[in-house]
């Protein structure tokens, strides 16, 4: 008798996690590092007010520069009321209302602005006592007829109402003002446009050298990556700083875009020892071999084989960049070497408040510039140390 052996129920089949590429596993770690999102998000709220611009500011001529004499030095959250006198050509309209033009250079002030302490219609003229500042001399009263504050002929019932509506207004500078009589709010919205721009510029010129630099020296080898690297040794030993005196030099100019060069063409030696350093171990790798004896160039290998291989480490050095990019700019401004005034750079603001330091107003004009440059500063390194944790390899591995 034979016995017959059923075989066993055949039971569901394990389901297998989805395969999912590397970067996965990257953005995974990076979501999860707290303070690297932080710096991230702060990162996009300074782009979001750099991109907006003169748009968003409430001081919106063209560097933030409408200042007021009288309310030089207030201390912040003062509030003060304005008389507005329209300008001779106020009135004309022209390519400066354009949104655009707005938004890149600001719009020229339309009105002269007069604080005052009060005012008084009587008949056909204002009477108004004007704003007496801390470190201002007494002014005696002014009278102005209501047609030149208004900027147009009329009745005196509908000009003082103009006046009342219109030319006389409530204004709060929630951060103070500088020696100036200058908004700091609107300034240091402004000097983000300076500081992500420079940080940006650099960026790019030191990726382009660098790259370029440290990928002909890794691949190539031999006598031109020890003429390269010599060359990456000398331009390491000078100062930053010195050397971005000497490109101002040669350019025979100071300015906002040659801080933009001069920065950028200082910071290319770091990008271009990582490149040569991964370059010089990945061009001995089996795909580069395979690439060879299919007959693709040297060029083709790089370009689009052996770079791409380096967007880790490029992205995190970028960040570092980034960061020294801010600092370094916003020390030559400090010493009046970068951005000129009256553009709102913060280096340049904080030097302007320590020349105030010792009265009422230098401590919150140095304070606020060098936490602005600090807390953008802190996020781009958060940032980097964000990357270089979920780009490393091991970590990778284990996930």
């Amino acid at each position: 008798m034979s016995t017959v052996v059923s075989a066993p129920a055949a039971g569901p089949s394990p389901v297998l996690p989805p395969a999912r590429p590397p970067s996965y596993y990257v953005q995974q770690r990076l979501f999860q590092n707290r303070p690297a999102m932080a710096g991230l998000a702060f990162i996009v709220l300074c782009t979001l007010v750099a991109l907006a611009g003169y748009w968003v500011l409430p001081d919106n001529s063209p560097d933030a520069n409408n200042g007021i004499v009288q309310l030089q030095k207030e201390a912040p959250g003062f509030s003060a009321t304005i008389l507005r006198l329209p300008l001779a050509d106020s009135t004309r309209t022209s390519s400066a209302d354009n949104p655009l033009t707005i938004w890149w250079r600001g719009r020229e002030p339309r009105f002269q602005e007069v604080p005052i302490s009060s005012y008084q219609i009587v008949g056909d003229s204002v009477r108004v006592a004007p704003y007496q500042n801390h470190s201002a001399l007494a002014d005696q009263a002014q009278r102005y007829s209501l047609a030149q504050v208004a900027g147009r002929p009329g009745s005196s019932t509908d000009l003082g109402r103009i006046v009342r509506e219109e030319r006389l207004i409530k204004r709060t500078y929630w951060l103070g003002t500088d020696k100036a009589g200058r908004d700091e709010l609107s300034r240091l919205l402004l000097g983000t446009r300076i500081s992500l721009g420079i940080g940006l510029v650099a960026v790019l010129i030191s990726l382009a050298l660098g790259m370029a630099i440290g990928a002909v020296a890794g691949y190539v080898g031999g006598w031109v990556d020890s003429l390269l690297l010599g060359m990456m040794t000398v331009v390491w030993s000078i100062p930053g700083i010195m050397l971005v005196i000497a490109i101002s030099l040669a350019l025979d100019s100071k300015g906002v875009w040659t801080s933009f060069v001069a920065v950028g063409l200082t910071m290319w030696v770091d990008v271009a020892r990582v490149v040569r350093g991964q370059m010089l171990s990945l061009r001995a790798a089996t795909f580069v071999e395979a690439g060879r004896v299919l007959g693709l160039s040297q060029t083709r290998l790089i370009i689009r084989h052996l770079l791409p291989n380096m967007t880790g480490p490029l992205i995190v050095i970028a960040t570092s960049n980034f960061a020294a990019a801010i600092l370094l700019e916003a020390g030559l401004s400090f010493l009046g070497l970068g951005v000129q005034p009256p553009a709102p750079s913060w280096g340049l603001m904080v030097n302007e408040g320590f020349q105030l330091l010792g009265t009422e107003a230098g401590l919150w004009l140095t304070l606020l510039p060098g936490l602005a440059i600090s807390l953008l500063v802190l996020s781009f390194n958060l940032l980097g140390n964000g990357l270089r944790d979920a780009y490393d390899p091991k970590t990778l591995i284990n996930e």
